[in-house]
């Protein structure tokens, strides 16, 4: 395929675009994995941060190569997931994994392991040829890359010529950009000429013919003066039936994600004495709110990573993103957040029988083979959300949900007191056993939170009085039936049967038992600590692999902070945070490891953030104008700030200062200070907001 020519067409037939996407999805999925394996060590600090709270890599001095790594970026109707190599000779070679999530091939997700979105991966063989005095332009060797919601890839100059190629999503369209910025460094003006490529490719779909198109808008031939540039726009983009091709300039399409980047950035931000740990709260904020799609009912927050779209799932949105949206204040993530505990309400079981795990194929094919104490997340999540949100009208819209989730949890209640599930969220994975500490402690952290919940609402106070009594009740069953001496600590077993130590044995600390802290925090930060953070499970045989999950490690952060552990958790957070933005696998928190080769889930991105918000500050909603906070300074910090928290759909802001051995807790709704106290460090307070 010539593609110097002016115009270059390429229609492809269904059976040649599915082999070809099934063989270059293979071998993306290879590569990663033996990427992984260089990765688990994460020994060494590739990147740097800077002042805009952006990340660069400079390649200039680069002596560990080669290397290759992906990022993904997220718009609510594409999904684009560039995946670079630098070689030796710093030579970077660039694949686009473009996705159009509603796009599907098939009406049932498990007919394919990647869910079947309509999706193609391209090299670099789709650009538009250059040419300068008619020889063809290549760029320079790879100076530096940048990436602040974007990607920015930055060459040395060549033949007068320096380049910089940006990738980043419509944030509403179906259409994914790679724009080029040519920059005349020498004295003399430089025509160049430009080939317009066009590439098209159809294929047969769930929702009918499918159309997919990239197209350049570069002129022709083109004349920049020396210290000038010019800049053009590569277009990614889908169409379905007669629907008409998305139309978009590159400074359009910018000008938007910069919009979305400028709307996480002036809500909720953190300010600490680490700037690691600022600008990767920063990049959480951004991973956790792009991953917004559209589907027929309504904006869904879902997980992403290549393989979870237009979905919603009872841990990563109804757990863990649904609360962190009511303190971002990001509306889209708000209304994502609602139409998950919506969907799911709408779909509760007539027969009494276990709620679905989760809701994909454009949230109407429902999926979960087993009880993974779905109904513990969801009311966990959802009583958090709705009191945080500090609005009456969604508390009681959602309440039937919250009912049914405790209810039906409390019928699960075994002779022992403790809560049977059939797994947990790892879905066999790993062993859980009949009863697993994970959904216990979440049923233990929804009662207490419904409790407050519905006395906020009003109900009866024998129904409150019910939930806190049950809270009890099940904190003692927690401590009988899953304390145990484990490894020679006194810690918990994660299920009866258990003869290893689990990452999950985070659990109590987080919801606020903290009887057996001790022992857990030497299980979590020593024995089961690597440098990727708390492993899964703790297993002697030498050659098995050491697996890990984000989530486990996050939930521990959140736990260690919130049980008074600051110094503990700071050596351990500041250590796994520069792993994350500045090391191998960069720049947001991942799932797991060695399954999908660390792919950055977006709901992960969330529980960082959620360290700082419940964990550090304590901050729990008690009412709909009412929170908790409880301050754990760790001692090499003299200060911690949190603005623009948008609690009970208000904005405060939230300042801790050192005075001492003492704290000043300030906190402060559009300028009018509402509590000013100086307390003991992890002592708490209650404020009430106006």
């Amino acid at each position: 395929m010539d593609l110097s020519s002016p115009k270059v067409q390429l229609v492809e037939s269904h059976l040649f675009s599915v082999l070809t996407f099934v063989a270059l999805f293979s071998f993306t999925c290879v590569g990663d994995m033996a990427k992984a394996q260089d990765l688990s060590r994460q020994d060494e600090i590739f990147w740097r941060t800077n002042e805009d709270k952006s990340i660069t890599w400079d390649i200039t001095t680069e002596k560990r190569l080669p290397h290759d790594d992906n990022i993904e970026m997220s718009g609510s109707l594409v999904s684009g997931i560039i995946r670079y190599n630098v070689d030796k000779a710093r030579q970077v070679q660039i694949r686009r994994d473009v996705i159009f999530p509603q796009l599907r091939k098939y009406s049932k997700s498990n007919e394919s392991m990647y869910r079947a979105y309509l999706r193609s991966e391209y090299n670099d063989d789709i650009l538009p040829v250059i040419t300068i005095a008619e020889k063809k332009y290549e760029t320079g060797v790879l100076d530096s890359v940048r990436i602040r919601g974007k990607i920015a890839f930055y060459f040395k100059e060549m033949d007068g010529i320096s380049v910089i190629r940006s990738f980043f999503p419509s944030m509403e369209k179906r259409c994914f950009v790679e724009k080029w910025t040519l920059i005349n460094t020498g004295k003399k003006p430089q025509s160049l000429r430009i080939g317009a490529t066009e590439l098209k490719q159809e294929e047969v779909g769930w929702q009918g013919i499918y159309h997919r198109k990239i197209v350049t808008d570069a002129q022709d031939k083109v004349t920049i003066l020396p210290g000038d540039k010019y800049e053009f726009g590569i277009y990614f983009t889908a169409t379905q039936n007669d629907e008409p091709q998305a139309t978009a300039s590159f400074a359009e399409v910018e000008h938007q994600r910069d919009l979305f980047l400028d709307s996480v950035s002036n809500n909720l931000i953190l300010k600490s004495p680490d700037k690691i740990i600022n600008t990767l709260f920063f990049f959480s904020k951004i991973r956790a709110a792009e991953s917004i799609f559209r589907s027929r009912l309504g904006l869904v927050h879902s997980p992403g990573g290549g393989s979870y779209y237009v979905g919603i799932w009872a841990n990563d949105q109804a757990e863990y993103s649904g609360p962190f949206f009511s303190y971002l204040g990001y509306q889209k993530g708000v209304q994502a957040a609602m139409n998950a505990y919506r969907i799911f309400q709408s779909n509760i079981p007539k027969d009494g029988g276990k709620i679905w795990a989760s809701f994909e194929l454009d949230v109407t094919f429902p999926f979960g083979e087993y009880d993974r104490g779905d109904a513990a997340m969801i009311a966990y999540g959802a009583t958090h959300f709705l009191l945080a949100s500090g609005d009456r009208e969604k508390a009681n819209e959602i309440w039937p949900l919250v009912n049914w989730c405790l209810e039906y949890s409390r019928k699960r209640v075994t002779s022992e007191g403790i809560v049977a599930s059939e797994s947990d969220e790892l879905e066999g994975r790993f062993p859980a056993g009949s009863a697993n500490l994970s959904t216990s402690s979440l049923y233990y952290g929804a009662l207490i939170q419904a409790a407050r919940l519905a006395k906020a609402m009003g109900k009866p106070a024998s129904l409150v009085a019910g939930y806190n009594a049950r809270a009890q009740k099940l904190a003692q069953a927690i401590e009988k039936y899953f304390g145990a001496k484990m490894d020679d600590l006194d810690t918990y077993r994660y299920y009866k049967e258990n003869a290893t130590l689990r990452s999950w044995i985070c659990m109590p600390l987080v919801v606020g038992l903290n009887k057996r802290k001790n022992g857990t925090l030497d299980a979590l930060f020593d024995r089961l600590w690597s440098a990727n953070g708390v492993l899964t499970e703790l297993k002697k045989e030498e050659g098995r692999p050491k697996v890990f999950w984000d989530r486990g490690t996050l939930y521990a952060f959140r736990g260690a902070f919130k049980a008074g552990a600051a110094d503990r958790a700071l050596e351990r957070l500041l250590s796994y945070s520069a792993t994350r933005l500045t090391g191998f696998r960069v720049p947001y928190v991942v799932e797991a490891w060695p399954e999908n080769g660390m792919v950055h889930l977006s709901a992960e991105s969330a529980l960082y953030c959620r360290i700082f918000t419940e964990g550090l500050l304590g901050l729990e909603p008690t009412s709909f104008n009412t929170l908790l906070l409880q301050p754990n300074l760790p001692a090499k910090w003299d200060y911690i700030e949190l603005k623009n928290v948008m609690a009970f759909n208000t904005a405060i802001d939230v300042y801790v200062k050192r005075e001492g051995d003492k704290l000043r807790l300030k906190v402060i709704q559009k300028g009018k200070v509402l509590s000013e106290k100086v307390i003991a460090n992890n002592a708490r307070i209650s404020v009430a907001v106006k």
